[in-house]
């Protein structure tokens, strides 16, 4: 599925709906070039998984657990992994297979232990289209891609 937005509020009103459709282990990896939009896009996954506070990327950190939501959320910034190990000592299968969701940014960098199960969210900006316009691409690894809902593409959102 592909989605366009054309304001922050658009990105983050679509990571909600994703959070409210969100069931227990999902892994999304999220992708996209600094500046497109992952941060107010994970903001919203927070938002429709009920949590309330401030969700902000835990880059220093590696993961940010947040508790207080209907779903436990896992919120991972790999960006400055320098080695997989990192995430062997960080517990990463705890997270990634445990009763909460997981969301993953630069998910790229950490290709070779994800799971193959997982939902792929991609953001790309297009300058030539606005300032804040963002194509977003959602899909699982089922042959089917699947939508913020949950559903098979092209079903109704």
């Amino acid at each position: 599925m592909i989605i366009e937005t054309r304001s922050p509020e658009e990105t983050f009103a679509l990571g909600e709906k994703i959070g409210r459709a969100a069931l227990p282990g999902q892994i999304y990896t999220l992708t996209g070039d600094l500046g497109t939009g992952k941060t107010v896009f994970t903001q919203g996954v927070a938002a429709g998984l009920g949590i309330a506070g401030a969700v902000n990327s835990p880059t220093f950190t590696i993961v940010q657990v947040y508790e207080e939501g209907r779903l436990p959320f896992y919120h991972f910034d790999v960006y400055r992994i320098g080695d997989i190990e990192e995430m062997e000592e960080i517990g990463y299968d705890d997270y990634f297979f445990g009763e909460g969701i997981c969301l993953i940014e630069w998910a790229e960098l950490i290709e070779e232990i994800l799971p193959e199960k997982r939902i792929s969210v991609v953001i790309e900006k297009d300058l030539s289209q606005g300032f804040d316009y963002r194509r977003i691409t959602v899909k699982g690894t089922e042959e089917e891609p699947v939508t913020a809902d949950g559903k098979k593409e092209g079903a109704a959102i």
